[in-house]
């Protein structure tokens, strides 16, 4: 085995403490993604844009201090969304507009998690400005989920998800807003999650109290998930709702979790229709949490207002960010963006008024049902991995989605609680794809998550740590394990 394979095939975790010992320098671990993105990416389009210049020259600067001083990540290399801004790395959000755009300043994300050891390498693929649950632009193309290349690998975080899938990371950044950590995971096979808002501070940019998006970790574990969060988290001076970082570390509590009393598994929070291999491999999942003694149930609270409230609150947000785009060049702008930034200009006071009455009542119920429960859990995803030629889910069991977004409800529901939530491989499909588990738990009750994560983890021990070659059609979706 080379040495490039053999360091990719390792936890992040692990790899973090043979940095803390100098057995390995961040430059061996640089020089090992380098050749094995040559290798791979060819085949899934996943990191776009490449700056090892930079990241060899922040590495040797991070190695001439002590050990001890070079941060939790000690040297880990990390690739950044391609909606977040990098100092002197090209940052196109996905879109022509943007397609030669170097920032002069790195989002305050990303200061922060190179204060804390990691190296940046690499832009990861995303939609334009993250819109739509599949991972294509017109700037550099689509991304292919590495089980089969003529699969999506679901969005908009689909480049950092396919990244960690073929050893192209350990960890890597993403973010969400109405399952872009989540989604892409469950189609990928990996562990993404999403936070708490403001438990990873960020540029506010127009909206400063924005609670629907936050940025957050992915990996191959749940370990090397609570690995990265604690290096993200934190408070930042420049993000209004940045919360302090908690006492125990996640690493921690993933290592060592609390008992777990009683969880819940719903196959689709009473608002969406999903695929029935789909819903029955993660209930499968789910009551696995019976063999250590924690009661199982059937239940959810009542999420009947999902969408109206998710679509009225996104398309202000997109309104917010976006109207001047829309009209300065529209001819640029993807037909889905266009449609979601018309749609917040038309919205009334009223609209917004019933969507924030709306919201509170969900996070009202969200907080009663978690007196009762852990841990609540579903499908990550309704669907398994589809053509990566087909923009959206148009229709699951008999039911034609109206929109674009329709089929991620299952995802956007919980992002209007302000839970968190991850999305844990958890089995396959009869084609051999990955199918996700969501796992979500009280707001701010990321330790609770993450160690109810790792334990059904270990349950299901799917071999999924181990990184894949892509795979077309004709090889089939098998994973190497």
């Amino acid at each position: 085995m080379t040495m490039t394979s053999n360091l990719i095939r390792q936890s992040a975790s692990a790899i973090v403490d043979k940095l803390r010992t100098e057995e390995i320098t961040p430059l061996d671990l640089l020089d090992a993604l380098e050749e094995r993105i040559e290798e791979v990416d060819k085949s899934v389009n996943a990191l776009p844009t490449l700056c090892f210049d930079r990241s060899r020259a922040n590495a040797r600067e991070l190695m001439k201090k002590p050990v001890a001083e070079r941060g939790r990540l000690a040297g880990l290399p990390v690739p950044i969304k391609d909606l977040t801004e990098v100092e002197g790395v090209r940052t196109t959000y996905g879109s022509p507009i943007y397609a030669d755009f170097v920032p002069e300043r790195s989002d305050v994300m990303v200061t922060h998690l190179e204060r804390d050891g990691a190296i940046v390498y690499a832009k990861s693929a995303t939609p334009e400005f993250g819109a739509g649950a599949n991972t294509f632009n017109e700037v550099f193309g689509a991304t292919r989920n590495p089980w089969n290349t003529d699969r999506s690998a679901a969005g908009s975080s689909g480049g950092a998800a396919v990244a960690l899938a073929t050893g192209m990371a350990w960890v890597a950044q993403g973010s969400d807003l109405g399952g872009s950590l989540r989604n892409p995971a469950s189609f990928c096979g990996i562990v993404g999650m999403r936070p708490s808002p403001g438990r990873v501070a960020r540029d506010p940019g127009v909206l400063a109290d924005d609670i629907l998006a936050v940025e957050g970790p992915m990996a191959r574990t749940v370990e090397d998930v609570a690995l990265l969060l604690d290096a993200m988290s934190g408070e930042e001076v420049t993000d209004p709702i940045s919360l302090p970082r908690e006492q125990r570390s996640y690493l921690e509590a993933a290592r060592t979790p609390g008992r777990l009393r009683k969880v819940a598994f719903s196959p689709d929070l009473g608002i969406t229709p999903v695929d029935p291999e789909v819903a029955e491999t993660c209930r499968r999942a789910a009551y696995r949490f019976a063999e250590i003694g924690v009661t199982v149930e059937d239940a959810h609270p009542d999420f009947n207002e999902a969408h109206e409230t998710f679509q009225t609150l996104r398309a202000a947000g997109f309104a917010a960010s976006h109207a001047q785009k829309l009209k300065d060049h529209a001819d640029l702008l993807k037909p889905e963006v266009i449609w979601n930034i018309e749609k917040g200009l038309k919205l009334t006071m009223a609209d917004l008024v019933r969507a924030q009455t709306k919201r509170g009542e969900m996070m009202k119920r969200a907080h009663a049902f978690f007196d009762d429960y852990d841990v609540l859990m579903t499908p990550a995803t309704i669907v398994a991995p589809y053509p990566v030629e087909t923009r959206y889910v148009e229709e699951c069991g008999g039911v034609k989605f109206a929109t674009y977004i329709d089929w991620l409800a299952i995802a956007y529901a919980i992002t209007l609680t302000g839970a968190p939530a991850l999305s844990l491989p958890c089995g396959f499909t009869s084609e051999g794809l990955p199918v996700g588990l969501q796992i979500v738990a009280r707001p701010r009750g990321e330790a609770k998550l993450i160690g109810a994560a790792a334990q059904l983890e270990k349950l299901l021990d799917l071999g999924t740590v181990n990184p894949i070659d892509p795979k077309t059609g004709r090889d089939g979706p098998q994973a190497d394990r």
